[in-house]
């Protein structure tokens, strides 16, 4: 027991000081970031665990950026997609994160002092009567905290100094992202982000499996349902809300972990693809199998090593 509890302490430092994060892997709950309905390995299913790496925001890659031929990054993939997949804290609120794609960042282009005399939780139009979203965790230019954004950019697009951000991702604008929907009056197949003032600078997030309802609501994209906190609506992520971004994946293992998990609101198994046990039952019986037929093996190559006969021979003259 104390010897598997040493090995199993290893291995969870050892995974902290290559991701550093804490805890250094996630187990998904939901089919949000499915591919294919029956589990795929390569894309997040529900039952896989997923690394955490510990990265600042500057670092992700989006899919704006990784599908713009232009760019830098063109061609980057995580997860069976262009750009990177992040773990965030809803509104940074905490509770159970949320595992989605970063679509696009908003950056701040143009900025103005806010009215310094209103209360730090009033509304945005009275920090900013001449327009503009109240952004209260930017620097202003005259040093404090809380700024008001007059224009946006969208890294990896045409959008610079925008006052509101419109953006077809439809193969010209923008990386075409399928939508895997059927298009009909005033819906098309492909993302559209569409009149947008974002309330603060962050990432514009979405499950690869949500079909284009964006984890910030229809005020970005019609139609779209939204991640929801105890506050409302999630907000563009911020970098303070960060978890971190998904690295590898080890599909299957933590289905154990979700049928253990008897708490309220928990989905348990329910969104697990049945491939998955399958999968796993496999892997088990592996693991089990795997010293009984090596041990005859390996004894068997020893027994008949030139190394151990030599060794045999050379006591025997002595």
């Amino acid at each position: 027991m104390v010897l598997a509890a040493g090995m199993i302490g290893i291995l969870v430092l050892g995974l902290y000081a290559h991701t550093g994060s804490m805890p250094p892997l996630v187990v998904v709950e939901s089919s949000s970031m499915i591919h294919e309905e029956n589990g795929e390995v390569g894309s997040i299913d529900a039952g896989d665990l997923v690394l955490v790496h510990r990265q600042p925001m500057e670092t992700v890659i989006t899919f704006a950026e990784a599908s713009n031929p232009s760019h830098p990054n063109f061609g980057y993939e995580q997860h069976g997609m262009a750009g990177d997949v992040i773990i965030y804290d809803k509104n940074g609120e905490g509770g159970t994160p949320i595992i989605h794609r970063a679509i696009l960042e908003v950056v701040a282009h143009t900025t103005q002092t806010p009215n310094r005399s209103v209360a730090q939780d009033a509304p945005s139009n009275e920090h900013c009567p001449d327009g503009g979203s109240f952004d209260d965790a930017h620097l202003d230019e005259d040093g404090q905290i809380g700024t008001c954004i007059m224009t946006w950019n969208v890294p990896g697009t045409n959008v610079v100094n925008a006052t509101t951000i419109s953006l077809a991702f439809d193969g010209d604008e923008a990386g075409y992202y399928d939508c895997k929907r059927l298009a009909h009056a005033n819906v098309e197949p492909y993302l559209v982000v569409w009149n947008w003032t974002p309330s603060q600078e962050g990432m514009l997030t979405l499950g690869d499996n949500n079909h284009c309802s964006v984890d910030q609501g229809s005020s970005a994209v019609n139609g779209s349902v939204g991640v929801h906190s105890a506050s409302g609506v999630v907000k563009p992520v911020r970098d303070s809300w960060l978890i971190g971004v998904a690295g590898g994946e080890l599909p299957w293992l933590g289905t154990v972990k979700l049928a253990l998990n008897t708490a309220p609101g928990s989905p348990g198994t329910v969104y697990v693809p049945n491939s998955s046990y399958l999968a796993l039952f496999v892997l088990v019986t592996a693991v089990l199998a795997a010293p009984l037929v090596l041990e005859p093996v390996l004894r068997r190559l020893v027994v008949g090593a030139p190394e151990l006969k030599l060794a045999e021979d050379e006591l025997e003259e002595e």
